[in-house]
């Protein structure tokens, strides 16, 4: 039996393996969805640890102009930008110190670009390379997070790596997210998607009950676990599945217009 939910009056929607597929494109069948839904008169909005210049073509192609970007550090309303929370600059400093001397390559983001601490090694090439994003590398600039507000960082090292350090005073004030074998999300601590998504509801002064989300990671748990009615894709990590309400089919099989018929929003 599906499950109705004509409350919702906003749906999340992750990036990565859930507007995305595989290979980086939307499938039709997304699109006609989330079309469906406008006309129903149902917002949609991104919710990604994306930096906002990774998807602004995505936002185009959707027309979505309210997201909840960098796992929540930089929140996004209408265009207008409604919360913002950089990592301190002199943890990232303890950071950046720690990690180059473990050989280990930083790379900061703002909303509007990147840049790396260091030379570009196999471990970032790869990591960002999986992205798929139509921008060369990140140039090398060391000292970029002490001239700009850097809202997330990309740390590049693999599982078996020393990495006991971050577990210690001050950088145990970041929680670092693991998103592909070499590279982990550093966000400032208890920062989350389900955060965000709470900051932009207080302007939409719509309670969680009305809300959704699609998502597939690790990052997305929280989200799928905070609103109302989360909605794992098929190709989701079992974190994700086990914290959502429902499951759908993998993202390249129809999973977000399935999804969203099984939960009764279109």
């Amino acid at each position: 039996m599906e499950k109705s939910v004509p409350q919702v009056k906003i749906v999340f929607f992750d990036i990565d393996n859930t507007l995305y597929d595989p290979n980086k494109k939307v499938p039709e069948s997304t699109v006609e969805a989330l079309q469906a839904l406008k006309e129903k008169g149902i917002a949609t909005a991104i919710a990604t640890g994306r930096s906002p210049f990774m998807f602004q073509e995505l936002r185009e192609k959707l027309g979505i102009d309210s997201y909840v970007s960098f796992n929540g550090s930089y929140v996004v309303y209408k265009k207008e930008p409604i919360y913002k929370k950089h990592l301190p600059k002199d943890v990232l400093e303890r950071l950046e110190q720690e990690a180059r001397a473990r050989d280990q390559r930083l790379v900061f983001l703002n909303e509007r670009t990147m840049r790396s601490d260091g030379e570009i090694n196999a471990k970032v090439k790869e990591g960002i390379n999986s992205l798929k994003l139509p921008y060369p590398l990140p140039e090398i600039e060391p000292d970029f997070y002490c001239k700009e507000d850097v809202y997330q960082s990309l740390l590049f090292y693999g599982e078996q790596d020393d990495h006991a350090y971050l577990n210690e005073a001050p950088l145990d004030s970041f929680d670092y997210v693991r998103w592909h074998p070499y590279a982990v999300d550093v966000i400032p601590k208890n920062g989350s998607k389900a955060f965000g998504i709470s900051q932009m509801l207080q302007i939409l002064q719509l309670s969680r009950e009305e809300t959704a989300a699609f998502g597939d990671g690790y990052n997305d748990v929280e989200m799928l676990r905070f609103v109302g009615t989360g909605v794992a894709m098929g190709n989701a990590v079992a974190a994700a599945k086990k914290a959502a309400d429902e499951v759908t089919r993998p993202v390249d099989q129809d999973g977000i217009y399935y999804g969203l018929k099984k939960i009764g929003l279109i």
